[in-house]
C-alpha cells in the first residue's frame, strides 16, 4: 500500500452528494484551501464515493434550456484540481463504501482505500473536517 501523504487538511466527504449543496461547498472549500497554499487529502465516503466514477465522463447531459452549454461533471472537476495542484491534492475513495454501492470504477487518479486505513489519514493531517452526513 502507498504511504498516506502528510497534509494540512483531511476533508472527509460523506453522504448523498446530490441532495443539497454538499458538492458545491466541497469544491469551493477545496479550491480556496489549495489557492491559499494548503495541501489537502479528500476521503470520499458513503454515497460521496460515487463522485469519482469513470462512467460520469467529462460533461453532464445537455441542458434542455441551453443545448450548447457544457457543464463539467465531478470527475472533470476532480481532474482539473488534481492537475492544477500536483503534490498538494490527493483524492481517496472508501473501498467498502464503493463496493457496497457497486461504484468501483473510480478514475485512475483516485485511490480506493480500505476503511481500516482511515485512522492513518486522520493522523497524517494537521486538521480534519467532516462535511455531509453518513
Amino acid at each position: 500500500m502507498a504511504r498516506t501523504p502528510q497534509t494540512d487538511v483531511l476533508l472527509v466527504v460523506m453522504g448523498p452528494p446530490h441532495s443539497g449543496e454538499l458538492v458545491t461547498s466541497v469544491f469551493r472549500l477545496l479550491q480556496a484551501l489549495l489557492e491559499r497554499g494548503a495541501s489537502v487529502q479528500v476521503w470520499a465516503c458513503g454515497y460521496s464515493a460515487m463522485l469519482s466514477q469513470e462512467a460520469l465522463g467529462e460533461h453532464k447531459p445537455a441542458n434542455l434550456l441551453d443545448r450548447y452549454a457544457e457543464y463539467p461533471t465531478t470527475v472533470a472537476l476532480i481532474r482539473e484540481l488534481l492537475d492544477a495542484f500536483p503534490g498538494r491534492l490527493f483524492w481517496f475513495g472508501c473501498r467498502a463504501c464503493s463496493e457496497h454501492r457497486g461504484a468501483t470504477g473510480h478514475i485512475p487518479e483516485v485511490r480506493a482505500r480500505a476503511p481500516h486505513t482511515f485512522g492513518g489519514h486522520v493522523r497524517s493531517a494537521t486538521r480534519t473536517l467532516f462535511m455531509g452526513v453518513a
